[in-house]
């Protein structure tokens, strides 16, 4: 029970990648006002909207490597370019960009909740994958609290909607989403149903370091 109790608390977490010092977090600030990324992802980065994704906390160097890609706008490259984050990046520089990720990285992250009904298949699959399907565990690369790997760019997930990492996670098992390093993400993902994908996206929304 004692994973149960965990996941279903809410709490916040504060995390600081040790890369934000490469930005200016108060220019960053300026920057998510002014370009009205505070419209979707809240002002402290936490998006009150469960298809918008958390900020907050996450790691600068994962957030500086997606804003450079929706920079792109190379959808041949990366898949699935969403046109809004397109339109609001398109003319970011790199500065802008670091400072940016500097801001949101230096937030606080509010966690969520685990549905009862799933968290057992998602605390196996995220805490050990499924041997016999070849699937392995997400905290290899994320981390057993969610705060994911910021030296190899690996995202933090702990509190993330889940109802938004459900619909990342398809993108990838569709092959509409190829942002992930050596198709890792889409090769993992390709060997798991609907159900499995669905509780480890509850899990990690009752997740928290």
């Amino acid at each position: 029970m004692r994973h149960l109790i965990a996941v279903l608390v809410s709490t916040t977490i504060f995390i600081i990648s040790p890369l934000a010092a490469a930005g200016d977090i108060n220019a960053g600030k300026e920057i998510a006002v002014s370009k009205g990324c505070a419209g979707c992802h809240g002002i402290d980065g936490n998006s009150v909207n469960a298809n918008w994704p958390k900020l907050a906390g996450q790691n600068a160097k994962y957030l500086a490597k997606m804003l450079k890609v929706f920079r792109s706008n190379d959808s041949e490259t990366y898949g699935r370019i969403n046109p809004i984050m397109a339109g609001t990046a398109k003319d970011l520089t790199d500065e802008d960009i670091a400072n940016l990720a500097a801001y949101f990285a230096s937030q606080k992250a509010k966690t969520g909740e685990a549905d009862p009904e799933l968290v057992d298949l998602g605390y196996h699959i995220y805490r050990g994958g499924d041997k016999d399907k070849g699937i392995p565990s997400c905290m290899g690369c994320h981390g057993p609290t969610g705060a994911g790997n910021p030296a190899s760019s690996y995202p933090a997930l702990a509190g993330q909607w889940a109802v938004y990492t459900e619909a990342q996670l398809l993108y990838f098992k569709s092959d509409s989403r190829r942002t992930d390093p050596n198709q890792m993400m889409r090769n993992i993902t390709s060997k798991m149903n609907r159900e499995e994908i669905k509780a480890v996206a509850s899990y990690i929304q009752g997740l928290y370091d």
